[in-house]
């Protein structure tokens, strides 16, 4: 008995339905299941958690945490992590970056600190502000104040973009401006709620007298793309290393031993730069210094 043409054609999807629910539905995830359990490959496979001393799951090497209090403060016995912008901080559910970028430079003020966003200038200037008075370094950066916001002008001309220079405001403090005058014009504070930009102003990022190279490395400034990096640089472990040994009550040198020990190379060995993970890191000062 001959079967309709539509019929045929319905058991043939059924049949090829039935093939590749097996193969792509049972076989191939047994099969991934397998190979991850091969001597190498077991450990990643099972998210290649970290356990501390007591034998507590403490996180992933993979994936990178805050060593801060309750009030967000770091914790000066262990070394710390770059920032994060997944989420409230490492959050692989909401893993990104901040999308701001060179040209991020003017703060929005506003009454509400809800309503107040940071450029990526200010938020680098106050990172660096703050990381050089817990490592006793020099924070400053060039194009930041004093204070650890942007340092950024708008100057505004009596012809649009040129002539002379009649106002001056310092667009991201309203208190006192970084600086008195500009060209021989007063500078004024910021007023919240005003686009100086949009009033046809011209956006000068003031340069100031920081040294080209900041001693606080960039990586301690800025987030990664994913959010979740769970390395600094070394040039961050470095600085960080003389404020570890004082408060684990050793030497430097010992500390920079544990940092070269837990350095990652380059990938292949040749992509990007050698890293430190932090917290297998801290968990090692832990296990060697208990606090």
């Amino acid at each position: 008995m001959r079967l309709p043409g539509w019929l045929t054609q319905h058991i043939a999807a059924l049949r090829a339905l039935l093939v590749f629910t097996v193969l792509l539905g049972l076989a191939y995830p047994l099969a991934m299941v397998a190979v991850a359990q091969l001597p190498g490959l077991r450990d990643n496979a099972k998210g290649s958690l970290v356990e501390n001393a007591a034998g507590q799951r403490v996180g992933s090497k993979l994936i990178g945490q805050a060593f801060t209090d309750a009030d967000g403060n770091p914790i000066p016995v262990y070394f710390q992590s770059r920032p994060s912008a997944a989420g409230d901080g490492y959050d692989p559910t909401a893993t990104s970056a901040s999308n701001l970028g060179p040209e991020s430079i003017v703060d929005t003020l506003a009454a509400n600190p809800d309503d107040a966003t940071q450029s990526l200038l200010t938020q680098v200037c106050a990172r660096s502000l703050a990381i050089g008075q817990l490592e006793g370094v020099d924070g400053r950066r060039p194009y930041c104040t004093p204070d650890g916001v942007g340092a950024v002008l708008a100057v505004f001309h009596r012809d649009g973009l040129t002539g002379p220079i009649t106002r001056v405001v310092s667009v991201n403090q309203t208190g006192m401006p970084f600086i008195s005058a500009y060209e021989g014009v007063p500078v004024q504070s910021a007023q919240v709620g005003i686009d100086y930009r949009a009033e046809g102003a011209v956006i000068v990022p003031v340069r100031g007298d920081a040294p080209s190279k900041p001693a606080v490395p960039a990586d301690a400034v800025t987030a990664s793309g994913s959010g979740l990096d769970p390395h600094i640089s070394l040039a961050y472990a470095r600085l960080q290393a003389p404020r570890i040994a004082r408060e684990r009550g050793t030497d430097t040198a010992t500390v920079q031993r544990l940092v070269e020990e837990y350095t990652d190379g380059r990938a292949l060995g040749f992509m990007g730069e050698p890293g430190v993970n932090v917290l297998e890191l801290n968990l090692a000062l832990d296990r060697e210094f208990p606090r």
